[in-house]
C-alpha cells in the first residue's frame, strides 16, 4: 500500500546532518514507491502561535503565514517524520514552533497515524536526545491512535558532513524503505 509520507526538516542548514539523515529516509520510502514530500521549516518561516485559540472554532489560523498551506499536508499525510538538529538538549527551536503551529489539527479529523524522529547531536551520549523524544512524544499524545514508530538518532556529529559515512545513514534508508 502506498503511504504519503510527509518530511519536515527543522535544521537551518539543508546541507546539514539531521537533513542529511532526512534525505536518505525520503529516499527509502520513495525507493518502496511511497508518495514522498520534505518540507523545510526554514523555507516557511512561521510565526511564533499566540496561545489565542482561534484555530479551535474557526478552519484556520489567525496569523497569516505560510503554515496555512502546510497545515492541509500534515493532516493529509500517513507518515510524518520529525528531522531536527538537538539544540540545548531538545528539538530546535524552529521544529518546535512548527509543532505549536499545528495546534489547529487537534480538532481535525487527521489521516496521520505513524510518527518517526530524526534527530542528531554533538554530544555522543544517547541521554541527549531525551529532551527531543519526550517533546515529540509529547505532541503525539495530544492525538488519537498516534504513535511514535521509530527513532534514527546520531550522536558525535557537528559540522556539516560529519555524518557522511555514518551507518546511521543507512538505518534511515532502511526505516524509509519499511514503513509499509
Amino acid at each position: 500500500m502506498t503511504e504519503k509520507v510527509l518530511i519536515i526538516s527543522s535544521s537551518s542548514r539543508k546541507n546539514g546532518n539531521s537533513a542529511a539523515l532526512a534525505g536518505q529516509f525520503a529516499k527509502g520510502a520513495a525507493d518502496a514507491g511511497n508518495e514522498v514530500e520534505l518540507i523545510y521549516v526554514e523555507d516557511i518561516k512561521p510565526e511564533f502561535c499566540k496561545g489565542c485559540l482561534y484555530c479551535q472554532t474557526h478552519e484556520n489560523c489567525i496569523i497569516r503565514d505560510n503554515m496555512k498551506n502546510v497545515l492541509a499536508r500534515v493532516q493529509n499525510a500517513d507518515v510524518l517524520v520529525f528531522a531536527t538538529p538537538v539544540y540545548y538538549y531538545s528539538v530546535s527551536g524552529q521544529l518546535k514552533t512548527f509543532l505549536d503551529r499545528l495546534n489547529p489539527l487537534f480538532v481535525r479529523k487527521n489521516r496521520f497515524r505513524d510518527v518517526y524522529v530524526i534527530a542528531t547531536c554533538a554530544d555522543g551520549d544517547v541521554s541527549a536526545f531525551d529532551g527531543v523524544i519526550k517533546a515529540i512524544e509529547g505532541w503525539i499524545e495530544c492525538f488519537d491512535g498516534v504513535e511514535l514508530k521509530g527513532k534514527i538518532l546520531c550522536g558525535s556529529v557537528t559540522a556539516p558532513g560529519d555524518i557522511n559515512g555514518n551507518a546511521k545513514l543507512g538505518e534511515a534508508y532502511r526505516a524509509g524503505k519499511n514503513i509499509n
